[in-house]
């Protein structure tokens, strides 16, 4: 029995799409367990670069099963959308794809209210609909695919929902009336497409346990932005931290074998909220332009910086992380030096724990060591060994700091870059 968790340790974007990719090979399942289509997970093998929003990476295997979990929020038009391109990629989903029948599903007036609030509130949401479902679910409102198996219980449950929707939307929005007819017989349709991947997945995913079959849970963001143990409130609705496995996914947490976390070789963000070791300046600019740092999904600048070892360790800390996987090392070529925070202060006195509350996290200082750069390609290298002695370096550097191993490195955006050391 193997239940590997892989989580991003940061704020997301760390490359968890590719480093799942790679560890589906020899799996038997791989298992997606909170989120929505808010989050873009890229894979690129020889010129071919593939965006997964909801499937999970391990699709790409054609012996993979792979597993979409109750923890996450599944939006039809894009769940269809990635289905259609596999297809048209050649690849065979069939019998492969199983969806939990207790997945929520994200509505139309979802979407409504999230752009709507995101104007007044800035939080930095994709405005997919993802938090206004969670948000349904919270408050046992939600309409689950297993409420499509019987229309009178999926018309009643939307007609009651959208009721209340509606007048939100027309007092505080000024929104023009929701069509529910049109709701309805669409997402009647989407039922019948989706019927083949509906299954407990709960039960399939214990038989697999039973069954000493290796499965690898992957999250989407990063665990920074986790609802309860992220930068709130500047977080995702969700829980993208390894415990999210167990309820996302129905496994218990006896079953988890070891925690995988993913890091940027520096730090990254995406929307609003306090990110200590920001660079605001060319520095940063670089960064982003070097590292392709526009978002997946929406296209958005990501906010850029240098490693963030304080973050690291509190992520560390409630993941339960044994091992790193290192990406990105090449963006970090063009640089003479590299800085790394490694501690925070406020008024000259250090931080003990990683602060709770934004105002405080926003008035940090970093205290930073500077290391030499290795200022050259590292595409093509596929071996610890290999590396300049710098970067071996900065490797090591990162090891000492966090107390964890870093088990793989990736030096391109190519899968075949990407190496156990």
């Amino acid at each position: 029995m193997s239940v590997r968790v892989v989580v991003g340790a940061q704020w997301g974007d760390e490359g968890k799409g590719k480093i799942v990719d790679l560890l589906s090979e020899g799996v038997d399942v791989v298992a997606r367990y909170q989120g929505g289509a808010n989050a873009g997970h890229t894979i690129v093998f020889g010129s071919t670069k593939v965006v997964l929003h909801l499937i999970p990476s391990g699709i790409l295997h054609p012996s993979v099963q792979c597993v979409i979990g109750n923890g996450t929020v599944i939006d039809p038009a894009a769940l269809m959308q990635e289905i259609a391109m596999l297809e048209q990629m050649g690849i065979n989903i069939s019998g492969r794809l199983h969806i939990s029948h207790k997945a929520h599903l994200i509505m139309p007036y979802h979407k409504m209210l999230d752009v709507a609030r995101e104007r007044g509130a800035g939080i930095g949401t994709t405005g997919r609909g993802i938090g206004p479902a969670y948000f349904d679910k919270a408050t046992r409102s939600g309409i689950r695919i297993v409420d499509l198996l019987d229309r009178a219980t999926f018309e009643a449950k939307l007609r009651a929902n959208i009721e209340e929707k509606d007048r939100l939307l027309r007092a505080l929005y000024d929104s023009a009336p929701i069509d529910v007819e049109a709701i309805l017989e669409e997402y009647l349709s989407f039922d019948s497409k989706i019927d083949p991947y509906i299954t407990d997945t709960t039960t399939l995913l214990d038989q697999a346990i039973r069954d000493g079959k290796t499965i690898l849970a992957e999250g989407a963001q990063g665990a920074l932005l986790d609802l309860d143990h992220g930068t709130y409130p500047f977080v995702t609705s969700s829980n993208p931290t390894s415990g999210g496995a167990c309820t996302g996914l129905g496994i218990p947490p006896t079953a988890i074998s070891s925690v995988m976390g993913v890091v940027k070789a520096y730090s990254t963000r995406v929307g609003n909220g306090p990110f200590p070791t920001e660079l605001t300046d060319a520095t940063g600019d670089l960064l982003r332009t070097e590292g392709n740092e526009y978002g997946a999904t929406t296209g958005r600048d990501r906010r850029c910086g240098w490693l963030d070892i304080p973050a690291l360790r509190y992520s560390i800390m409630v993941n339960g992380i044994s091992e790193i996987a290192l990406t990105k090392m090449d963006v970090l070529g063009i640089f003479d030096e590299i800085r790394i925070c490694t501690r925070y202060t406020v008024d000259g006195k250090p931080v003990k724990y990683f602060p709770a509350d934004g105002r405080t996290l926003e008035a940090v200082e970093c205290d930073y060591i500077t290391v030499p750069g290795w200022k050259q390609p590292l595409d093509g290298i596929r071996s610890f060994e290999d590396l300049p002695p710098a970067a071996q370096s900065y490797i090591t550097t990162i090891e000492n700091l966090l107390d964890r191993p870093v088990s793989w490195i990736s030096t391109s955006p190519a899968r075949e870059d990407t190496f156990r050391r």
